[in-house]
């Protein structure tokens, strides 16, 4: 038997980059092949440092699933090398771009603040304070590019090479001397809003993660780097407050998480995750995605992994402290996770708050659905009226004296109660 799970929804959500999902992996990842190194011997700084510590607690062992070589941007713990760090003081070189046929629309400082402070606060506040995320703008200015935006064949889908080779190649000869690309861990491009198709018509931000081998710049490969296209302006006015958070998304690339929306739009993991949604109200990370980064402690994290009945008090992921994520995995590659999720801190598009179960597979590749939410209100049309968000998952979460079977693997996990400060207390049992 399988587990209670959502069935396949007919809506569609607009994806964020190509049609085609073999397209998806090499636009994000055609260069990651340094992944599984451990490290990055030429590069920008400190890159894989952080969340490579995940794998310092062997109690936790039985739940750090991997996925197999063929699987270029993995679930898997810990997060293979070749990317930026993602604990600690990070520097985002930020740049603003535009070219020749399509000069910058106001000030490039403009364009910088459309992103920033926010993106820093939602990062601050979506790792505990774990990650201190610094942009720096050492052009103040849009740095022009020689060619035409069209020379560069731009478009959904396009690869790195030749039209990101040749525009990174140009970026670090417009930067030099004014730019020393060995201080920063990874490049924020912001282009001009007016290069390229709406972002309502065409998706075209895209990020290249662990490159080893694209242009070098002051001795190292511009391995990391996040490219913003035009603005997800719907007209309603509601951007100039959610609309940088395409960034943190392109930027959760380079800190090595996959995409969690597919070739159907985000129908499998809802607003969870920014990585499947970034549109509309704010929305966090998963309790997996933040282990994954290093933004929890190992005894914050249990790994029910030994047969029998265990009963847990989870503590909303949204605030600092607590535990917050119990893992119950199936086998090497897949399993189970629990976390509660409340309308707090980045979560405020939550509207039914209570334990999010969902299933991570490190074998499923980046934009092919690796992290699947399971629906504790089936075919209920959901609790958010907002139209940039999956609607039928919104009330996906469980709350007390809802359960969950897995009857093949012989795993239950039910939701047993509240306490007065909002902690949820959830039972496991393994047969």
């Amino acid at each position: 038997m399988e587990p209670e799970q959502q069935p396949p929804t007919s809506r569609r959500i607009r994806p964020r980059r190509t049609a085609a999902l073999g397209a998806v992996t090499a636009l994000i990842l055609a260069f990651g092949t340094s992944a599984g190194s451990g490290h990055l011997t030429t590069g920008f700084r400190g890159a894989g440092a952080g969340p490579l510590t995940v794998a310092r607690s062997s109690a936790l062992g039985p739940c750090m699933i991997n996925g197999n070589m063929d699987v270029q941007m993995s679930e898997g713990v810990p997060t293979s090398g070749g990317y930026s760090r993602s604990t600690g003081t990070v520097h985002a070189l930020t740049l603003m771009v535009d070219f020749p046929d399509t000069p910058g629309e106001g000030g490039a400082m403009d364009r910088f603040h459309e992103f920033f402070p926010q993106t820093q606060q939602w990062f601050r506040t979506s790792s505990y304070g774990r990650l201190d995320y610094v942009p720096e703008t050492p052009i103040r200015h849009w740095l022009r590019m020689p060619k035409a935006f069209g020379a560069y064949d731009i478009e959904r889908g396009a690869p790195f090479d030749p039209g990101y080779r040749k525009l990174i190649q140009d970026i670090v000869a417009a930067a030099d001397p004014e730019v020393d690309f060995r201080k920063y861990d990874f490049l924020n491009v912001l282009m001009t809003p007016n290069a390229g198709p709406s972002a309502l018509d065409t998706v075209l931000s895209v990020t290249f993660a662990g490159n080893s081998e694209a242009p070098v710049a002051d001795g190292v490969p511009v391995a990391n780097a996040s490219f913003v296209y035009s603005r997800q302006d719907d007209g309603s006015g509601s951007y100039a407050r959610t609309g940088f958070r395409v960034l943190p998304h392109e930027n959760g690339h380079v800190f090595g998480l996959p995409d969690l929306y597919t070739q159907e739009g985000g129908g499998a993991v809802g607003h969870w995750d920014i990585m499947s949604e970034d549109w509309g109200a704010d929305n966090d990370l998963l309790g997996w995605h933040k282990w994954k980064l290093g933004w929890l402690d190992p005894s914050q994290v249990h790994c029910a992994a030994a047969p029998g009945t265990t009963q847990f008090t989870l503590s909303p992921l949204e605030r600092p402290g607590g535990q917050k994520l119990i893992f119950v995995p199936v086998d090497s590659r897949t399993g189970y996770a629990v976390e509660v999720r409340t309308h707090e801190g980045n979560d405020e598009s939550v509207c039914h708050p209570g334990v999010l179960i969902y299933k991570v597979d490190a074998d499923v590749d980046t934009g092919r659905g690796p992290v699947k939410v399971y629906d504790a209100h089936r075919d209920s049309g959901g609790c958010t009226r907002s139209p940039n968000v999956q609607a039928e998952l919104s009330d996906a979460a469980f709350s007390p004296g809802e359960s969950f079977r897995d009857p093949r693997h012989g795993i239950g996990i039910a939701v047993t109660g509240t306490d007065a400060s909002g902690n949820y207390r959830v039972v496991v049992r393994r047969d």
